[in-house]
């Protein structure tokens, strides 16, 4: 597997994903229809073109579920055990159609699990930029990993 154990990450560790991925319009206005998500602002592009941002801007939980899928690879592919929680979720600027998204990962903190010797929890801080290094989301993590066999 591809991913990280517990052992392998240290607090202050930055993991800068290769992968970007551009966000289309199918992609946001079906993750919007598969949600039931109606906002204007990801599905009318008349009402979008009238307000502060001028066009349609991408379904945010849609994009916070693509940072976390661009990290897979790198950090958690068959070595975590559950995602913990997410914590402090934020998008100081929008995603538009068109926008390729770019991911880094900080390690925060880590500690071994309470109940179990085998794991441990470890809290990673995601930034999703645009193309132009724009900081687009940032959405802190907790999730237990697996230690070593």
């Amino acid at each position: 597997m591809s991913g990280k154990y517990f052992e392998e990450l240290e607090v202050g560790m930055v993991i800068q994903h290769s992968i970007g991925r551009t966000l289309t319009e199918m992609d946001n206005v079906l993750f919007s229809a598969l949600t039931m998500n109606n906002q204007p602002l990801h599905l009318n592009e008349h009402f979008a073109q009238q307000t502060q941002f001028g066009a349609r801007i991408v379904n945010g939980i849609f994009t916070m579920g693509l940072v976390v899928g661009i990290t897979v690879n790198d950090l958690t592919a068959g070595t975590i055990i559950a995602n913990l929680g997410y914590e402090n979720v934020n998008h100081p600027h929008p995603m538009f159609h068109g926008d390729t998204l770019y991911v880094e990962t900080h390690v925060v903190s880590k500690r071994d699990s309470n109940s179990k010797p085998d794991r441990g929890v470890v809290v990673l801080k995601h930034i999703g930029k645009n193309q132009n290094g724009v900081v687009c989301i940032e959405v802190t993590r907790s999730v237990l990993f697996m230690k070593r066999p």
